[in-house]
């Protein structure tokens, strides 16, 4: 996995949930997407879902899943990175 997917998955956050004003060097790359973090709730969960489908053509299959891949940004790059068709 890339530090350039990294990337890709911080402006997908940002473009996806319509985040004005934050650059993707402003999301810290392991810190927690929900709660303390980024502070995302579970709306926003489900726009990232949607994001993740049409920009990777990734899919995740249910919440237990969805809690691990939305930990951070690194995570979701790792999971896009093993599930990319």
């Amino acid at each position: 996995m890339s530090e350039e997917l990294v990337g890709k998955v911080k402006q997908m956050i940002i473009d996806a949930l319509r985040i004005e004003g934050m650059s993707p060097d402003e999301i810290d790359s392991d810190a927690p997407l929900f709660g303390e973090g980024l502070g995302l709730d579970s709306i926003d969960a489900l726009q990232l879902v949607v994001a993740m489908e049409k920009e990777f053509g990734v899919v995740v299959p249910d919440a237990a899943t969805g809690s691990k891949v939305f930990a951070s940004a690194r995570a979701m790059a790792a999971f896009i990175a093993e599930n990319r068709q």
